[in-house]
C-alpha cells in the first residue's frame, strides 16, 4: 500500500527519497535500463509482452518476470529448478486474477516437459552458468519457442565475474551455484549456434557489480540490494548521489560499458 501511494504522490517520493536516498538505487537502475515497463509492457526495452504471448521463464526465481508477463495479459510457464522458488512464486500470484493461464514447473530443463513450438517469449536470466550443458540448454530453449519466437538471455558479465573469482568464497564456484564464466564473444556464439539471431546486446549495471564485490564485507545474510550494513549503505547512497550530478549519466555509461554485473543479449529464433 504504501509503495502505490508513494508511486502516485511526487511531493511524497522526493521526500522519502531524500529522506533515504539509497533505497531508490534499484529502482534507478531498473528505471534507466527499461526494465519491467508497465507503460510499454516491456520486460526490457525490446522485449514487449502482450495479451497474444505465450511466455516460457527457465530459472524463475522469486517470479519477478513471471508475473510482469502475466500483468501484460500473456500465458506463462515459470521454471524452475528449485521448489522453494516456485513456492515462492505461487505465493505472490495467489489472489490475482491472471487474465490467460499461469503455470509453474519444476524441471531442470533437461529436457522441459514442454512442447515444440510453444512460446512467443522465451526468459532465461542468470541461469546458463548454473547449468552443466549451457548447448543443450538453448536447444531446449530454442526447441519450446515459435518460429520467430523472442528471446531475453542474459550471464554475469566476464569482467566483473573476475574480480568474484578473487572474491567469493569456494562455494560461490561450485554446483548449484557458477559452474564457468562466458567471455563476452563465447556467450554471443553460443546463441548464434543455437540457432538464434542476435538482435541487441546490453551491459547491465556496474552499480550491481560494486553492490557483490562489497557485499562479501557483510557478516551475514543480507537481501539483494539492501542497505543491511554501513559498507552497503554507503554505496547506495555514493551511487545515488553520483546520478544526481551533471556527470553522473557518463560515468554510469562508461562504468556499465567496462564493468557491467551482466551481459544481456535479445535475440530471435530464426523462422
Amino acid at each position: 500500500m504504501f509503495n502505490r501511494i508513494l508511486n502516485s504522490s511526487p511531493v511524497l517520493r522526493r521526500l522519502h527519497e531524500w529522506l533515504r536516498p539509497e533505497k531508490f538505487v534499484t529502482i534507478w537502475e531498473g528505471e534507466h535500463f527499461g526494465l519491467f515497463n508497465k507503460q510499454t509492457r516491456e520486460l526490457v526495452g525490446g522485449f514487449p509482452i502482450g495479451p497474444d504471448d505465450t511466455v516460457v521463464d527457465v530459472g524463475c526465481g522469486a517470479g519477478c518476470a513471471s508475473i510482469f508477463a502475466s500483468e501484460c495479459g500473456a500465458a506463462v510457464f515459470a521454471v524452475d529448478i528449485d521448489p522453494h522458488a516456485l513456492a515462492t512464486v505461487e505465493e505472490r500470484m495467489r489472489g490475482r486474477k491472471p487474465a490467460r493461464p499461469f503455470r509453474t514447473l519444476l524441471s531442470d530443463a533437461n529436457p522441459l516437459p514442454l512442447p515444440d513450438n510453444l512460446a512467443s517469449r522465451i526468459v532465461a536470466q542468470e541461469v546458463l552458468e548454473h547449468v552443466d550443458d549451457p548447448r543443450q540448454f538453448l536447444a531446449e530453449l530454442v526447441r519450446v519457442g515459435q518460429p520467430d519466437a523472442l528471446y531475453l538471455l542474459s550471464v554475469p558479465d566476464p569482467v566483473a565475474e573476475s574480480v568474484q573469482k578473487r572474491l567469493a568464497p569456494e562455494v560461490y564456484w561450485r554446483k548449484p551455484n557458477h559452474l564457468r564464466i562466458f567471455e563476452r564473444e563465447e556467450f554471443a556464439d553460443l546463441v548464434r549456434d543455437a540457432g538464434l539471431r542476435i538482435e541487441k546486446r546490453l551491459p547491465y549495471s556496474f552499480f550491481w557489480s560494486m553492490w557483490w564485490f562489497l557485499f562479501w564485507s557483510a557478516e551475514c545474510d543480507v537481501a539483494a540490494g539492501a542497505p543491511a550494513t554501513p559498507v552497503l549503505a554507503h554505496w547506495n547512497k555514493t551511487w545515488a548521489a553520483l546520478m544526481k550530478t551533471p556527470n553522473g549519466p557518463k560515468i554510469k555509461q562508461a562504468l556499465d560499458e567496462t564493468m557491467p554485473k551482466s551481459q544481456v543479449i535479445l535475440a530471435r529464433k530464426v523462422a
